[in-house]
């Protein structure tokens, strides 16, 4: 039965801790494995780009598939919920194995990372996509699924702070021995425990503090071949899939190049406050810089639904991206002294940023109804995977470039850097990411479901409903 109720704090903060587990581990994805496939367990930039490419390619064709299942499930407690209670604790167990460093020789490695990667991938997909798709049968209110969408970036956002900003203390303290020595294999293992253990824990909160309340039309029988042929005719999809592809190569490239960025260009300094001087490390100021940019994002989260009531979804989108864009571009130009720069203009591109995230899943929402209205089918979880499925596309094409970019610029782990490599590093935190960021403007540009057409459509589904 439709509900146009509105969702209270609980459910909301419920709802909001799933994606503070799925971040976690996003963040650690994003910013954190290529660094600790390169450096830590010693597998060639080139190497780990190219799995990248090849197990996310995978991975991406899966996030449709899981979507026809969930909209094939049939249970009592939802469609979709299930799949977070059942899959918690087996996402967590892969996780940790997947930031193991077992003594193989090098093929063992490079075959032990294609394995566990591509398991990490495709239990990330069955729990994620039934997550993504829960908001959109939560209620049919599009004020408040613009505001289960900021709850959820809100859990998303800090997620990933909580992971920024503990993730290198715990690698050390975990990895410490009494001689004063770091086994970073060791210190990694541990913290992936710590946040696997808790991903698991928060999942099934989510599970028991949301509810299902929307139902497809009974009359309808569901035909995979009909969904997918209404899919391929929905226009407004296709320019979201594209500014949502980009857009997540706009991300992916800044945060895979972090740690680099700071080990290799900016390098430890020494930094003077209120007359004394104190000395930071890469690692510290990388953490400092991650925490920061996360943080912002949060703040953008919270920007993201004042003005989506004031300009509309689709502007607040595009100028978003847009400013953040032309901000990252403007980044190439810092030195390393200049770290008050570096770190203000980190937080103005973290706002802008983290306004475009809330927007998007609050967008992929009215397109669920919008192909409702048109086709009389209502595909959420098809239409949800597929918000999954550009972000896996986004992430794989900005993963990979990384990786070849930094092996054919001559990158080495845990060496000093050739002029070209700290180049290469410089180039994809800044300009090559902000072209990235300016496609996805120009798809989000062409978009059509704006406030008023989707006004109209709501009117017209209460009626369809009855």
């Amino acid at each position: 039965m439709e509900s146009n109720v509105r969702i209270g704090l609980k459910e909301k903060m419920a709802y909001g801790a799933g994606d503070f587990a799925s971040s976690m581990f996003w963040k650690l994805f994003s910013m954190f494995l290529l660094f600790f496939y390169t450096d830590i367990f010693a597998i060639s930039a080139a190497t780990v780009g190219t799995m990248f490419l090849v197990t996310r390619i995978w991975d991406a064709a899966n996030d449709p598939i899981m979507g026809i299942i969930c909209d094939r499930t049939q249970t009592r407690w939802g469609k979709f919920r299930p799949y977070l209670l059942y899959l918690a604790i087996p996402f967590a167990i892969i996780g940790i194995l997947t930031f193991a460093t077992p003594d193989l020789s090098s093929t063992g490695k490079v075959v032990y990372a294609y394995v566990t990667y591509s398991l990490m991938m495709m239990v990330y997909t069955s729990v994620n996509v039934p997550y993504a798709s829960l908001m959109a049968v939560m209620t049919s209110n599009v004020s408040e699924r613009t505001s289960l969408a900021s709850w959820r970036l809100i859990g998303a956002f800090s997620g990933g702070l909580f992971v920024t900003a503990t993730a290198n203390y715990l690698v050390e303290f975990f990895g410490s021995n009494d001689f004063g020595d770091i086994d970073y294999g060791r210190g990694y293992q541990s913290a992936i425990i710590v946040f696997g253990t808790l991903a698991a824990a928060l999942f099934i909160l989510t599970f028991l503090g949301t509810k299902e309340r929307l139902e497809p039309p009974k009359e309808k029988k569901n035909s995979l071949k009909e969904d997918v042929r209404n899919l391929l005719k929905n226009g407004p999809w296709f320019i979201l899939l594209g500014a949502a592809i980009f857009n997540n190569i706009f991300n992916t490239l800044r945060d895979g190049t972090t740690l680099y960025y700071f080990k290799y260009f900016i390098e430890g300094q020494t930094l003077a406050f209120f007359g004394k001087e104190y000395q930071f490390s890469h690692g510290e100021l990388a953490s400092a810089y991650l925490s920061i940019w996360v943080g912002t994002n949060i703040i953008g989260v919270v920007l993201a639904k004042p003005l989506a009531y004031r300009i509309g979804k689709k502007k607040a989108f595009f100028y978003a991206i847009l400013i953040a864009s032309l901000l990252s571009i403007i980044f190439y130009f810092l030195e390393p002294n200049q770290l008050i720069a570096i770190f203000g203009l980190n937080v103005l591109i973290g706002i802008s940023a983290g306004v475009v995230m809330p927007l998007l899943w609050a967008m992929y929402a009215d397109i669920a109804d919008y192909s409702e209205w048109k086709n009389g089918r209502r595909s959420t979880g098809l239409i949800f995977s597929s918000s999954s499925m550009s972000q896996k596309f986004g992430w794989t094409i900005g993963g990979a470039l990384t990786g070849w970019i930094l092996s054919y610029l001559g990158f080495e782990a845990n060496v000093e850097q050739t002029e070209s490599a700290v180049w290469g590093i410089r180039l994809m935190i800044s300009i090559l990411a902000g072209v990235a960021g300016i496609i996805a403007a120009i798809f989000v540009g062409l978009y059509t479901l704006d406030e008023s057409r989707m006004k109209s459509i709501q009117h017209d589904l209460r009626k369809m409903r009855k």
